[in-house]
């Protein structure tokens, strides 16, 4: 198991009365890049500064290599952030930008030289190095944060939405560039950020973050595809929610349960007993429409009242007939198949892939 560089432990912070960070413990691994991700508010920025110290907590530890830092100024943690404004100095060449730290703590001439020339190469700026700020693109001017973040050599570098200012082609492309360079320096990362795609795409873990606590730490695909609770669930990418009943608890530990008046038996695990209400959760890509629908599997019948073509995909809405419930289906395109020359109106019949669907206790 890898050592833990930065233990947080029950770190908490309030403004004004109102706890925005709650009892928080996180162990993060040499190289390991951890995204925390949530809504506006929910206290992923703040724990960011609190690691960066530029505020200060009320209570907990904040440990890097088995140091506690809490107190420690913020110019001497081993620890840098890259903002989203990138805050580059305007009056600066790309390679005094990146050089300013090393200058700040004395660094000889010919280790700054050798430090900020690695660097640029490693981030593909060697041709851009005299040029300024303002004669560069946004992802350039990125790339230069992250530079001059690196070259310091920190032992974790903080990302606060750095790529949220890109356009979404410009986005994927950085996000690409980024990861690369995180796992060629091996750097310890924590990212905030409330894209999921970008949580999903760069992250080794995941922290979903909820009004200050963590609601589940996870791979992207146990984030994804194994929500802890329906916070989780409804959060990350689209979900469909379907009301269902305990029928049964096997001894084997396969539920029967009852799903808008159809019994299936499923192999979940969950702390419940019979009549108890849960939720079966269903990604869009979960979903079968009429001639794909496994022959055990129970279904519904509906009618299409959407179709949106995205390139690679077919999103399907579809409306059931005998409950008030409208659900949203994804389907790789195949324009040689006839079943996706379904019209609007049209009736079909639904169900899901078994083993994909998840259950959750309901929560009310």
């Amino acid at each position: 198991m890898k050592k833990g560089v930065l233990t947080i432990t029950d770190l908490s912070k309030s403004f004004d009365g109102l706890s925005v960070v709650k009892n928080f413990n996180l162990v993060i691994s040499q190289g390991e890049f951890v995204t925390l991700l949530g809504p506006s508010g929910c206290g992923k920025t703040t724990l960011l500064r609190l690691i960066a110290g530029f505020d200060k907590p009320d209570s907990g530890t904040i440990m890097l290599d088995d140091k506690d830092i809490g107190c420690t100024p913020p110019e001497k943690r081993q620890v840098n952030t890259v903002f989203q404004s990138y805050a580059l100095f305007p009056h600066m060449t790309v390679f005094d930008n990146i050089a300013f730290g090393l200058k700040i703590t004395k660094t000889k001439k010919s280790e700054l030289l050798s430090r900020v020339q690695n660097v640029l190469k490693q981030t593909q700026l060697e041709s851009l190095a005299h040029r300024f700020p303002s004669q560069l693109s946004g992802g350039q001017q990125q790339r230069v944060a992250m530079a001059r973040a690196v070259v310091n050599r920190p032992r974790v570098l903080l990302l606060d939405e750095p790529l949220s200012a890109l356009d979404a082609r410009l986005r994927q492309e950085m996000q690409i560039e980024l990861k690369k360079l995180q796992r060629n320096l091996n750097i310890t990362t924590i990212l905030v950020t409330h894209e999921q795609d970008e949580a999903l795409s760069l992250s080794d873990r995941i922290v979903v973050m909820n009004q200050g606590a963590i609601a589940q730490i996870g791979t992207p695909r146990e984030i994804y595809e194994e929500p802890k609770n329906l916070y989780v669930a409804r959060f990350i990418g689209e979900i469909n929610q379907l009301p269902a009943r305990v029928e049964e608890v096997n001894n084997s530990g396969n539920l029967t349960i009852n799903v808008l008046g159809k019994n299936i038996t499923i192999a979940k695990e969950i702390d419940c007993a019979k009549g108890d209400r849960v939720h079966l959760l269903l990604r869009p890509e979960d979903l079968r429409i009429s001639g794909d629908i496994d022959e055990a599997m129970p279904r519904f019948s509906g009618s299409i009242i959407d179709r949106r073509y995205r390139g690679a995909t077919l999103d399907t809405t579809i409306r059931l007939d005998t409950h008030d419930i409208t659900l949203q289906a994804c389907e790789f395109f195949d324009e040689d198949d006839p079943d996706f020359d379904y019209s609007i109106g049209e009736k079909v019949e639904v169900s899901w892939v078994p083993g994909w669907e998840v259950l959750l206790k309901d929560e009310t």
